[in-house]
């Protein structure tokens, strides 16, 4: 059988998102609702994965330029986006709470990376204002890639950028008071989601950074990096969650990542199904660490990851993964 390439895929990919979501986008991008539509590929088979479910790594690539802190990932029909933070000065934390804040602001630089399909760099977009540069979790939508700049401390603020997928224009859409480590655009209502600081709390907000709603995250299993909106009115997330090791594996010094994947009904804000995902990076990272898209094609999921950062094992690669699941 000959291995598909990332090329392949992402073109797959990429043409199966504006067939499914480009008028729907288009239409919440002039602040218009759209009719819901039926559950696709994506939602059906994301529900019939479980614990057994067998991925195969079908690619990789590495990416050949400094990438620093990945964040997010989005795939479209011309390019690969990659959001990603530079880190100049670490933020530190005060020994009690200074403004409301836990720890200082540090300084950096919000990147957003824009390559071909075989990763090859064709631009980097900065992103950010002031205290403001550590970019999340970012989506496409058919049109255009949403990417949240926040600071890089919990309680703080976000803004949020609206970059066209073909002409790469950036607009600012609206800032936010909080951390915003991920958003997605509802396609059945024309509504932005966002995630906090450790996804735990959701956003709902109009075109104009109008917030229509806010819902605590019922979940503790992750805390989701990267999200994409699925067909109809739901989200996948992939995630990571730090957790002890026994004393005698270091304790609290030697912690376990674990991984895994979750989607979540915008309407209800229930989770409707949430797997562990335990692949492993170069560098010892799990798959969903930080970048994750998915996409299917009648009954097999491909997800792409790019666990690790420019300065850890071979730098960032870019995986593919896929499983044939039963509905």
């Amino acid at each position: 059988m000959k291995r598909p390439t990332l090329r392949t895929i992402a073109g797959a990919v990429a043409m199966a998102a504006l067939l499914a979501g480009a008028a729907s986008a288009n239409a919440a991008t002039r602040g218009a609702p759209t009719l819901p539509s039926r559950d696709g590929d994506l939602a059906r088979d994301f529900s019939a994965v479980d614990r057994n479910t067998v991925w195969n790594q079908v690619d990789k690539i590495k990416l050949n330029f400094p990438t620093y802190h990945t964040e997010g990932l989005a795939i479209t029909p011309d390019h690969l986006f990659l959001s990603s933070v530079q880190i100049i000065e670490p933020t530190q934390k005060y020994p009690s709470p200074v403004g409301g804040y836990d720890r200082t602001p540090g300084r950096g630089l919000g990147h957003l990376f824009v390559m071909d399909r075989q990763g090859h760099l064709q631009k980097d977009i900065t992103l950010g204002e002031g205290d403001m540069y550590h970019p999340g979790g970012i989506s496409y939508d058919g049109t255009n890639v949403w990417v949240p700049v926040a600071q890089y401390r919990p309680n703080s603020s976000a803004i949020i950028y609206r970059v066209n997928a073909q002409t790469l224009g950036v607009t600012k859409q609206f800032e936010v008071k909080d951390h915003i480590g991920g958003i997605v655009l509802d396609q059945t209502t024309g509504h932005l989601v966002g995630n906090s600081w450790g996804s735990r709390r959701f956003y709902d907000w109009t075109l104009q950074g109008q917030q229509v709603r806010t819902w605590d995250n019922p979940s503790f299993f992750t805390d989701h990096q990267d999200c994409q909106y699925v067909p109809s009115a739901k989200m996948i997330c992939g995630g990571i969650t730090n957790l002890p090791q026994t004393p005698t594996a270091g304790g609290s010094n030697g912690t376990y990542e674990l991984g895994g994947l979750t989607m979540i009904d915008l309407r209800s804000h229930n989770i409707l199904r949430e797997v562990p995902f335990q692949k492993w990076s170069t560098a010892g990272h799990v798959m969903t660490r930080n970048p994750v898209k998915m996409s299917a094609r009648g009954n097999q999921l491909t997800l792409w990851a790019a666990p690790d950062n420019g300065d850890e094992g071979n730098g960032t690669e870019l995986f593919t993964y896929q499983a044939t699941v039963q509905r």
